[in-house]
């Protein structure tokens, strides 16, 4: 029964990653068109504006959480099941949600961006447009929620890779179609980018109206599951608000110091940033749903399981395809952008150092969710990540270089990450010891070995050597690593079958 676990994880792991690389290689390629079709300033300009407008949705991110976790804890239960009524309630709220987004965003929303945003006067015009029209996008994908929830929760990943496919083809369709028409590019963007989001989500709904029967909304308001989705989001949504201002607080704070200039340097490496952590993000969406499904049968062991190797194997994963664009950060973004903006190469390596921190986060934050007692965990966790903006704030009033605020961010990921461990230890009685051993200390020998033989050994070797052997090289080093340190006698057995049972079927 395990092994089918497994094997249904990795089938749907499978089919997310092939849904990430088609996404990557289209965005990689639009990124660097949009980048010279609107130039920098109104690159940054759109980044700042649309981020912007995410910050409103703090209460959105939230209650998806929730819906996810509700959802796959329901089809997880052996017992008497009742997602229709789960669905339908989440479909509710986050009507509202979209209600309440639209109210915020057209006052407080649209006097921030007038009054607050350093943007020139000439194109304040058009960054009117641009928060109107992202404004719409975000209500579309708020109301979506539900059905992309219901999905996961079923596991039906092969849904998301052929729906990528349509939506990275209609994204590379508006990098051609910016030339097509007279009108201002930088709100021209702003349609199409809408369009594109309302095909995608039309999709999303036709499929679950087709497949699940619990997606068909019906008149339907439970005062008492209100009232549980209610409290549960209620702590969810501290946690959210301070993923929200690490993400866009740090964006708009970035905008009133240095400009929209230094808005394009960070969007550029928060994009470098998410192709990486989509191999991650992948993982996790396959791993998510087993997660909570075995708290609900109380399979502690499998969980502890998934929430260890998910973790060790998301930082090996990233350390995999990090070191290639760390040592190679210069070369990379002048072949892919040709015009780099300032400091977009310093932000592009420091963002890839957090997100290693919060690689190996990603499953304790999935098991706390499970729980459902996630009071301590939003306070205390996110308290510290709220932390960013403030002290950020500081080191730039202080004179500090813009990319000082990713010190502060990496300081308080690594507190966070210990504060994450503890709390958790008593929710789901996971061992500290052995995560600190299974995770932490085979990540630090794997880093620590890697490093070492490149500093002291290939760094002088493969000088001028050329980014694809060096890069080779690197990533056979960093697997050589890997084989030697990172994996336990229990996973080097599985994975010696597995490689055995591969090879059998190729010679038959």
């Amino acid at each position: 029964m395990e092994s089918n676990k497994y094997k249904r994880m990795a089938k749907n792991a499978g089919m997310l990653y092939f849904r990430m690389l088609l996404t990557m290689a289209v965005s990689l390629y639009t990124s660097r068109v949009i980048l010279q079709t609107l130039g920098v300033e109104d690159f940054g300009i759109y980044n700042v504006v649309a981020g912007f407008v995410i910050t409103l949705g703090f209460l959105n991110s939230a209650m998806s959480s929730a819906t996810q976790r509700f959802l796959a804890f329901e089809l997880g239960k052996p017992d008497v099941k009742d997602v229709r009524g789960i669905f339908s309630m989440s479909l509710n709220i986050h009507s509202l949600i979209a209600l309440f987004v639209f109210l915020l965003g057209e006052t407080v929303g649209l006097w921030f961006v007038r009054t607050q945003l350093t943007i020139p006067i000439d194109r304040m015009y058009a960054a009117e447009w641009v928060f109107h029209l992202a404004l719409l996008s975000f209500m579309v994908t708020i109301v979506s929620v539900p059905y992309n929830a219901l999905i996961i929760a079923h596991e039906r990943m092969k849904v998301f890779a052929w729906v990528s496919i349509l939506d990275v083809t209609l994204k590379l369709l508006i990098v051609f179609m910016l030339s097509w028409f007279g009108i201002d590019k930088l709100i021209l963007y702003g349609i199409l980018s809408l369009a594109v989001v309302l095909i995608i989500a039309m999709v999303y709904r036709v499929y679950c109206k087709k497949k699940f029967m619990e997606s068909r909304f019906r008149l339907y308001w439970d005062k008492k599951l209100f009232h549980i989705m209610l409290s549960y989001t209620s702590w969810n949504l501290w946690g959210n608000i301070s993923f929200v201002m690490n993400t866009q607080g740090l964006n708009i704070l970035l905008n009133i110091f240095f400009g929209p200039s230094v808005n394009a340097a960070r969007a550029i490496a928060m994009q470098v940033s998410g192709a990486l952590n989509s191999f991650v993000q992948n993982l996790q969406v396959a791993i998510n749903p087993q997660i909570i499904k075995s708290y609900a049968a109380k399979d502690m062991n499998y969980m502890h399981q998934l929430v260890c190797y998910g973790a060790k194997y998301n930082f090996f994963l990233l350390f995999f395809l990090a070191m290639p664009i760390l040592i190679n950060t210069d070369l990379i973004l002048n072949v892919w952008l040709g015009s780099v903006p300032k400091y977009t190469s310093i932000f592009v390596k420091l963002i890839i150092v957090n997100i290693l921190f919060d690689g190996i986060s990603a499953p304790l934050m999935t098991s706390a969710q499970a729980s459902g007692k996630i009071k301590l965990y939003q306070s205390v966790v996110g308290g510290l990540l709220l932390l960013n903006v403030p002290f950020s704030y500081l080191v730039l009033r202080m004179g500090y270089e813009p990319y000082a605020v990713v010190y502060v961010g990496i300081t308080l990921s690594i507190f966070a990450l210990i504060a994450r461990l503890f709390i958790v230890k008593n929710l789901i009685s996971l061992s500290i010891v052995e995560y600190l051993k299974e995770v932490v200390g085979r990540g630090i020998l794997v880093v620590i070995t890697v490093v070492t033989i490149y500093y002291l050994v290939l760094i002088r070797t493969l000088e001028d050597s050329g980014f694809w052997w060096e890069s080779t090289i690197i990533s056979i080093g960093v697997l050589c690593a890997v084989a030697a340190f990172g994996f336990n006698k229990f996973e080097r057995k599985a994975i010696s079958k597995q490689a055995r049972n591969i090879l059998n079927k190729i010679h038959q």
